[in-house]
C-alpha cells in the first residue's frame, strides 16, 4: 500500500485553507502536490472532521480484513463440499466381494448352518 507524506491533520488544513479561499494552485505550490491531489482529497474528505477521517480509515481496513476472512471460509465451504460429495459416492457404491440382501455376504450350506463360503 502506498503510504502517504500527509498526516490526517496536515490534509484537514489544507482543505480548511481551500474552503477559506486559498486557490488550489498555491495551495498545490505551497505543500508540493498535484492538483489532483487535492481534488481527490477534496472529494474524499470536503467536510469531514480529523476524527471521522481516522474512523474511516478504520472502517475500511476492517473491511478488507473481513474480506479475506469470507474468501478463507467460503473457499473452505468448498472444499468440503466437493470432499463430502466425493466420500458419498465411496459410501453408496456396492462393495465388491459382498452380496445384496440380509445375509451380508453369508451363504446358507446345505447341512451347514451359517458358513461363510
Amino acid at each position: 500500500m502506498k503510504k502517504t507524506r500527509f498526516t490526517k491533520a496536515q490534509i484537514m488544513g489544507v482543505l480548511r485553507q481551500m474552503e477559506g479561499g486559498v486557490p488550489a494552485e498555491e495551495l498545490c505550490r505551497e505543500h508540493e502536490m498535484s492538483s489532483a491531489t487535492l481534488y481527490k482529497w477534496r472529494a474524499k474528505y470536503g467536510g469531514m472532521a480529523a476524527s471521522l477521517i481516522s474512523e474511516m480509515k478504520a472502517m475500511a481496513e476492517e473491511n478488507r480484513r473481513l474480506k479475506r476472512m469470507y474468501a478463507d471460509v467460503s473457499m473452505q465451504n468448498d472444499l468440503l463440499k466437493e470432499a463430502l460429495g466425493k466420500n458419498e459416492a465411496v459410501s453408496s457404491a456396492p462393495r465388491v466381494g459382498h452380496e445384496s440382501g440380509g445375509d451380508k455376504g453369508h451363504q446358507h450350506c446345505a447341512g451347514v448352518p451359517s458358513v461363510r463360503c
